[in-house]
């Protein structure tokens, strides 16, 4: 079916990147790389300005020019990254990221001197300046709280010329290697040729033998490429753990993460926790959802299958935008427009192409300027969700434009606030024009399946970021890994879910897990802390909608903590994390 037909006026094409900068090579692009380089020596120019007796006003001019520092320098990452994104095998593009990525570690060090000299002054100093910084304010208490973790210059120099191809060459090889594979899948009699994100559309599909299949084909690369992979994501811990606990001197490899998210240790814990006694939850609806696809027990294959009986009918795209707009103008015309934008603008890339990134995600690069969207349409149903939680992202980074460049960002557990609370609205959509009893009860079952990929499966990620970081650490082999993550997939599915080895590799397919080590329980804090703020939406109505975009206008210009205080949640209550999964004991009990 062509996932571009129908009536609607949207279709599935390349994003533009112009709003971002000319074809690289011009002359334009060039007179923005020389602003940057002018910008940087101004920087410079004023390191002789940086004393603990500066005035206001001088601490405000020097402000803005890293401002405006910046935000170019956002703007040439963002456009290096997403070209990529387009075809990860396209060498111009690779080459320019790579020139991008040496250009501004160059200029990272050259101004490098300004936070290792706030991180340096007194409180009292600190305080008073911090006075007169406006929106900048809890950016610049963010970078003190790092002061205890700060090395001399020459050795931050030292770090960045490092990572340019260190680190940071091993992951861009990894996303390179895992990007080219193309599967191959027998469906009805055809063999296919697919990208990863065609293939794992299978997972969903009413045939037990096709789903099995597709997980099979997948993990056959990855069994392949195991030694490589493992190496790779050993060299990547390893790194991690020299540079942040060994000399950097934080407590432990998930600490770093956590005192970047501005969350205490011990909510992390909590949270983590939580997730773990509430593992039987899930287990519950597993052995409910085996009945209902009538299977004797449900299978690590099965978990992502539809409970509609036959065929799923592939959703034309611009049917499926017309019905995500519809589900936010619902809630709010305001986040509707906002989302619009994405499309009025052609900042989105949904085209399924050989080469391109896998997954979906949104770039939000500048305050009021529309982020990017980029994910892999096929058609599927589920694939409605991702469109819905991407649209999410862009407009919470749309309602904070107020801030600076340096606040507008949400802090990360917050960051998926927004994107989780947008597909329950869909889902909310979709249920009111739904009156079929059997394609509502697929409908509740395909929400909780999203639901146990966001809350669970993303915090017994992290779980196992943490004592593969623990193992590594002590000298373990990598291949010991597989054995953990079978061990950790036993504890989280109990007796409901029956396991097979091959997914004894799939930590190796979870890009965020090289890319940003122990990212993922943001997706957990964010979809049980929407559920708690959709749950209020419930019951407060249309007042709620001010609430919320209140909660999103705050960026990354506050605390988390802060933020959420606003609307009456404490995250250090254990029970106000339980109560997200009485929410969806909720939804469960609508299947039963």
């Amino acid at each position: 079916m062509d996932t571009n037909s129908g009536t609607s006026p949207y279709e599935r094409r390349k994003w533009t990147l112009t709003d971002l900068l000319p074809q690289p090579g011009t002359q334009e692009a060039e007179v923005i790389i020389g602003d940057l380089r002018s910008v940087v020596s101004e920087i410079a120019a004023g390191r002789q300005m940086l004393t603990s007796e500066m005035s206001g006003s001088d601490f405000q001019t020097f402000l803005r020019l890293i401002e405006r520092f910046t935000a170019e320098s956002n703007r040439l990452t963002a456009y290096s990254q997403l070209w990529f994104s387009e075809d990860t095998q396209n060498q111009a593009a690779l080459t320019f990221m790579g020139q991008v990525e040496q250009l501004l570690t160059d200029m990272y060090n050259e101004t490098l001197f300004w936070g290792l000299w706030w991180k340096s002054i007194g409180d009292d100093d600190a305080e008073r300046l911090m006075g007169c910084a406006g929106d900048l304010r809890y950016f610049l208490e963010r970078e003190r709280a790092f002061k205890r973790h700060v090395l001399t210059e020459p050795q931050e120099k030292i770090i960045n010329v490092k990572d340019v191809n260190g680190i940071n060459a091993v992951i861009t090889i990894y996303d390179m290697l895992t990007s080219k594979y193309v599967f191959e899948l027998e469906v009805d009699g055809q063999r296919k040729s697919l990208t990863r994100d065609a293939l794992m559309s299978y997972v969903h599909h009413a045939n037990p033998a096709l789903r099995e299949a597709a997980y099979k084909e997948l993990f056959r690369f990855y069994r392949a490429d195991e030694i490589v992979l493992s190496q790779m994501y050993s060299y990547r811990v390893r790194d991690w753990a020299a540079e942040h606990v060994r000399i950097r001197n934080h407590e432990s490899a998930i600490g770093v993460r956590n005192l970047a998210n501005d969350i205490p240790d011990s909510v992390v814990d909590t949270l983590l926790n939580v997730c773990v006694e509430e593992s039987h939850v899930f287990q519950r609806y597993f052995n409910i959802k085996s009945r209902l696809l009538n299977l004797p027990k449900l299978r690590r294959y099965d978990i992502y299958a539809s409970v509609r009986r036959g065929d799923e009918e592939l959703i034309p795209y611009g049917a499926a935008v017309d019905t995500v707009l519809d589900s936010f103008n619902k809630f709010s015309p305001k986040v509707g427009a906002l989302a619009k934008r994405v499309f009025d603008e052609v900042h989105i890339d949904a085209e399924d192409r050989p080469n391109k990134t896998t997954g979906a995600f949104c770039y939000g690069v500048l305050p009021g300027v529309t982020p990017w969207v980029l994910m892999n349409y096929t058609g599927r149903p589920r694939q409605v969700a991702t469109l819905a939680h991407e649209l999410g992202h862009a407009v919470h980074a749309l309602a904070a434009a107020g801030h600076s460049v340096m606040t507008f960002h949400a802090p990360l557990p917050l960051a998926e606030t927004a994107s989780v609370f947008s597909e329950m609205l869909l889902t909310e959509r979709l249920l009111e024009r739904e009156v079929n009893a059997e394609a509502r009860v697929a409908l509740v079952s395909a929400a909780l399946d999203d639901i146990y990929a966001t809350v669970l499966r993303q915090a017994y990620f992290v779980l196992f970021e943490r004592e593969a970081h623990a193992m590594l650490a002590e000298g373990k082999s990598p291949g010991q890994l597989n054995i953990l993550y079978m061990e950790l997939m036993t504890k989280q599915f109990g007796d409901a879910v029956e396991l097979s080895d091959d997914f004894q590799r799939e930590w190796m397919a979870i890009p965020h897990i090289f890319h940003t080590p122990f990212y993922c329980y943001a997706y957990s804090f964010g979809e049980l802390l929407s559920l708690s703020l959709y749950n209020m939406y419930k019951e407060e109505g249309r007042g709620f909608v001010d609430k919320f975009l209140k909660i999103l206008s705050y960026g990354g210009s506050a605390s988390p903590q802060y933020i959420l205080h606003e609307a009456g949640i404490d995250i250090a209550d254990a029970g106000f994390w339980r109560g997200g999964f009485r929410v969806i004991d909720g939804f469960i009990d609508k299947l039963s």
